[in-house]
C-alpha cells in the first residue's frame, strides 16, 4: 500500500466536515476509510476490505472503550452533563452571576471574558479541570452579556492546553520528562525542559491573541458572525431558574477543583506530577455530583425522583458529544495503527537543511496532532525522531523540543477529533463544529507566527 494513502482518512474527514457540516457522519466515514485500508494494508483486495471496513468500525470502536482510561473520559463526560444540570436547576447560576455583577467582578462583557481566561490560566494542572472550571464558571455570565458560547469555548479551549505545555508542573511536564530522559543530552532533561518555555512561540501567542480579542473586543469573521447570530445551540434556550444561592453552584465546583488535587496526589503516590489525569477527573466530577445532588435533596427544592430525571436530563444533553468522542477516540487509535504519523514525520525528516529542522518538526507537530486529535501522541512519534537529531547533529535541544511540544499543543485545542476540544464543547455549551470553526483561524495565525519565529531562530542558532 502506497504510504500516501494514510492520509486518507484524515482527508475524507476534512471534506464530509467542509461538505455536510456533520462531524459524527464525517468521523464515521473516516474510521471506516482507516479500518478499510488496514485490511487492505495486511495484503486484502479492496473489495474484501471495503466489505469488511463496517464491521472493523464497530470493532474499532468497542476497542476504544475496552481502554481504562477512554472509558473513564466517556463517563466523565456523562457525568459533565449530569453536574451542570444540577448547577442549572439549582438556581445557583444565576445566583452566582447576579452576586459578580453587584460586585463589580464581572460587571460587563469583556470582565466576563477576562474572568473565563483567568481560570483557564489559573487551574494548569490538568487540561479538562481546567476548561470544565471557566467553563461551567462563565456560561451564565456569557448568556446574560450576550456573548457567543463559541467564544467561551475559544477562551477556555486557547488557555488549557497551551498554559499546561508553559507551565508544567503537571502531568505534561513529567511525561515529557521521561520521553527525553532516555536520550544523552549535553545538559540535564529538567533545564532542557525549562528552556523551552520562552521557545513555546505557539503557546505564547495564542494566549495573547486570546487576550487581544477580550481588551480589544475585536475578533475574526466566524467568531463576530457567532456573537451576532446566537442561536440554540450556543446554549441560550436554556429555562430561566429563579435565582436561589450562589453556594449551590460554588460548593460543587470547589470540591471538584481541590478533590482533582487530591485525587491526582493520591493516584500519584504523593507526586502530583504523577498522577492519572483521567482517573482523578472521573473521580472529582463524581464527587460533584454527589455534592451537588446533596445540596440540592436537603434544601427540599426536589426530591430524589427528580433529581435522578434531572441527572438523566443532563446526561442525555452530551451524548451527541460523547459519540463524537467514542467516534475521535477510534479514530486516532486506527490511524496510529495505519501509520500516519510516522508519515507526516517521515517526510519531515528526510534531507532537510538543518536550520529548517525547527520549524520543520513544528510543522510536522502541528499536522499530526491535528489529524490524529492527539498531543501525547505527537511527542511520542516525534521526540524519538527529533531528540537523536539534537544528539547526533549538535543541534539546539530545547528550540528543536519547543516546536514538538508547540506543534503537538495546537491540534490537541483545535482538532475537532481532540478531546480537549470535545470537553471545551461540553463545557461551553457549545457545537463541536461551530466551537473548531470559530476557534481555528486564531490557531492558524498563532501557528504560522510560530512557524516563522523557528525559522528565524534555525537561521541565527543553528
Amino acid at each position: 500500500m502506497a504510504d500516501w494513502l494514510t492520509l486518507l482518512p484524515a482527508i475524507v474527514a476534512i471534506v464530509v466536515v467542509l461538505w455536510q457540516k456533520e462531524v459524527i457522519l464525517a468521523l464515521l466515514l473516516a474510521l471506516a476509510c482507516s479500518e478499510g485500508l488496514l485490511y487492505f494494508k495486511q495484503g486484502e483486495s479492496v473489495t474484501t476490505a471495503v466489505m469488511m471496513s463496517g464491521f472493523q468500525t464497530l470493532e474499532a470502536m468497542v476497542t476504544v472503550l475496552t481502554d481504562a482510561g477512554n472509558a473513564r473520559l466517556m463517563l466523565f463526560a456523562l457525568l459533565v452533563g449530569a453536574l451542570m444540570a444540577y448547577m442549572r436547576y439549582s438556581g445557583g447560576v444565576n445566583a452566582l452571576v447576579h452576586k459578580l455583577v453587584a460586585r463589580g467582578i464581572a460587571a460587563n462583557a469583556r470582565q466576563s471574558r477576562l474572568l473565563a481566561y483567568i481560570t483557564g490560566i489559573v487551574i494548569f494542572i490538568e487540561s479538562n479541570l481546567s476548561v470544565l472550571t471557566a467553563g461551567i464558571l462563565s456560561r451564565g455570565l456569557f448568556d446574560k452579556f450576550k456573548i457567543s458560547r463559541a467564544e467561551l469555548a475559544f477562551i477556555i479551549d486557547s488557555t488549557s492546553a497551551p498554559i499546561c505545555i508553559l507551565l508544567l508542573m503537571n502531568g505534561w511536564g513529567a511525561y515529557v520528562l521521561g520521553l527525553i530522559s532516555a536520550y544523552d543530552l549535553k545538559e540535564n532533561p529538567v533545564s532542557v525542559l525549562m528552556q523551552t518555555i520562552p521557545l513555546n512561540f505557539y503557546a505564547i501567542f495564542i494566549l495573547l491573541i486570546v487576550l487581544f480579542t477580550i481588551v480589544t473586543g475585536k475578533h475574526l469573521a466566524p467568531m463576530r458572525l457567532a456573537n451576532q447570530q446566537l442561536n440554540k445551540i450556543d446554549g441560550h434556550d436554556e429555562p430561566e431558574i429563579a435565582p436561589t444561592k450562589a453556594r449551590y453552584m460554588l460548593l460543587p465546583l470547589l470540591t471538584m477543583i481541590v478533590s482533582m488535587v487530591g485525587f491526582m496526589y493520591w493516584t500519584g503516590n504523593g507526586d502530583l506530577s504523577q498522577g492519572s489525569g483521567s482517573k482523578s477527573v472521573l473521580y472529582a466530577t463524581a464527587l460533584s455530583c454527589l455534592v451537588a445532588y446533596g445540596l440540592l435533596l436537603t434544601s427540599r427544592q426536589y426530591n430524589h425522583q427528580q433529581l435522578v430525571t434531572i441527572g438523566y436530563k443532563g446526561m442525555s444533553e452530551l451524548l451527541g458529544l460523547v459519540t463524537i468522542l467514542l467516534l475521535a477516540l477510534a479514530l486516532g487509535h486506527s490511524m496510529k495503527e495505519l501509520g500516519t504519523g510516522g508519515y507526516i514525520s517521515g517526510l519531515v525528516a528526510q534531507s532537510l537543511p538543518l536550520w529548517l529542522i525547527p520549524a520543520m518538526m513544528f510543522l510536522a507537530g502541528a499536522l499530526i496532532s491535528f489529524t490524529t486529535g492527539t498531543s501525547w501522541g505527537t511527542f511520542a512519534i516525534l521526540i524519538p525522531i527529533g531528540m537523536p537529531l539534537v544528539v547526533n547533529l549538535g543541534l539546539p535541544p530545547s528550540l528543536v523540543l519547543a516546536a514538538i511540544l508547540g506543534g503537538g499543543v495546537f491540534g490537541d485545542h483545535c482538532s475537532p477529533i481532540s478531546d480537549t476540544t470535545a470537553v471545551s464543547a461540553v463545557a461551553a455549551g457549545c457545537d463541536l463544529l461551530e466551537h473548531t470553526r470559530t476557534q481555528l483561524p486564531y490557531a492558524l495565525i498563532a501557528a504560522l507566527g510560530a512557524f516563522v519565529m523557528y525559522l528565524g531562530l534555525g537561521i541565527s542558532m543553528i
